[in-house]
């Protein structure tokens, strides 16, 4: 076995299990962190592809802003953790089945049969001038520009839509309207009423004994 393989399953186990902790354990913030355990052992195995871009891009998005935004959430939530307990167990079979379905699909797409050495030459490295960035570009927008383009959409949708939800009148909630605040004026808040001066009495000292 050679040094690049060894890496290969080192990450390799690591993603697998640190996968298997994100669903199983119950703390959700150690879930979290598992999953950031993940996509740390993902990057590497990008990295060993070659794949430099999407190795860097993983981190940087996904680990320094998607996740970190997931653990402020979860950690300002009231997440009840006796009501997830009870949730699992009866779950479980349920998850069960479906984790076997997909690994059954997994290994029938991407087994022996249709991926290996014996159908695919083991790929060649590349030069010290080769460029991921350009050649995923390059691929992007040729080969797949329509899929980019209906996913560019359907986020483009998903934006708008939420959007809409965030900023949406509800009858049974307070909410304020800039434009009218700013556009206030003295009139509208202030009235001056005029009274007539009033002379103090004097104090007879005697009427009060």
């Amino acid at each position: 076995m050679s040094f690049e393989q060894f890496i290969f399953y080192l990450f390799a186990a690591a993603m697998l299990g640190s996968a298997m902790m994100v669903i199983t354990l119950r703390n959700p913030v150690h879930a979290a962190l598992s999953l950031v355990l993940t996509f740390f052992s993902g990057a590497a195995l990008w990295l060993l592809l070659e794949a430099e871009f999407l190795a860097i891009t993983l981190v940087l998005v996904y680990v320094g802003a998607v996740m970190v935004l997931f653990l402020f959430v979860v950690m300002m939530l009231d997440v009840n953790l006796a009501q997830l307990r009870e949730g699992f167990v009866k779950l479980l079979p349920v998850g069960v089945v479906v984790a076997l379905l997909v690994i059954g699909m997994m290994a029938y797409v991407v087994g022996p049969g249709n991926f290996g050495l014996e159908k695919f030459a083991e790929p060649v490295g590349h030069p010290a001038d080769y460029s991921n960035t350009k050649e995923l570009g390059r691929v992007l927008y040729t080969v797949y520009v329509y899929p980019f383009e209906i996913a560019a959409v359907i986020l483009l949708v998903a934006i708008i839509a939420a959007i809409s939800l965030a900023l949406r009148k509800r009858p049974l909630t307070k909410h304020q309207n800039p434009d009218l605040q700013i556009a206030v004026r003295k009139e509208d808040r202030l009235r001056i009423v005029k009274a007539d001066a009033e002379k103090q009495q004097p104090v007879n000292l005697e009427d009060k004994r």
